[in-house]
């Protein structure tokens, strides 16, 4: 399976996540410590030209503003963040999206596949932390689970000296592939609210 039908599946997966979360979960918090519903969703909101861009080889930073909360209850926030995570995936579907060198909003050029490979980690994570924090179950297949932790085990300690991973959580040996790569992102998989 190629990469650009892993980051479909993670995008699909998200995409069904999304559509069912109520605006009443919004204030509900995540695995994710310092999002709660709203905020994580401003925060795919926020970088996800950036993410889309980056697989036409095209820089477009973040606004200059911080991450801000976004006024969600009016408007349709939700087909808007589906419409991000299709223009996503439909970029890194193109041809050359994987291959090469590209920038994610910044001017510091990283291997396409690398970043290609975060953007699914983003995906996926992202994804987890809110069926989680809305009582939803993410459907994840075991190859796109593997791919995903493959690539988590490559950044894991380089995400945690930037501050984009917490502290490993130790999981057991026999632990799921899907709880083996939330510990090694900082996530608790048993975390509850």
């Amino acid at each position: 399976m190629s990469e650009a039908q892993f980051l479909n599946r993670a995008a699909a997966s998200l995409r069904e996540v999304v559509r069912n979360i109520k605006p009443d979960q919004l204030g509900a918090p995540t695995p994710c410590a310092e999002y709660d519903v709203r905020k994580l969703v401003n925060h795919l909101l926020f970088w996800g030209p950036s993410l889309e861009a980056a697989a036409r080889k095209e820089t477009v930073p973040p606004p200059a503003e911080a991450e801000q909360d976004v006024d969600l209850t009016g408007g349709d926030w939700a087909a808007d963040l589906v419409t991000h995570l299709d223009r996503t995936a439909d970029s890194w579907s193109e041809p050359g999206a994987w291959e090469g060198t590209t920038h994610m909003g910044g001017p510091t050029e990283l291997p396409a596949s690398l970043v290609g490979g975060m953007v699914v980690v983003e995906m996926l994570v992202h994804g987890w932390d809110l069926a989680k924090a809305t009582d939803q179950r993410l459907e994840l297949d075991d190859d796109l689970l593997d791919f995903v932790h493959e690539e988590v085990a490559k950044t894991a300690e380089q995400g945690r000296a930037m501050d984009v991973y917490g502290a490993e959580v130790t999981v057991t040996p026999s632990s799921s592939t899907l709880d083996k790569l939330l510990g090694l992102t900082g996530r608790d998989p048993a975390w509850t609210h």
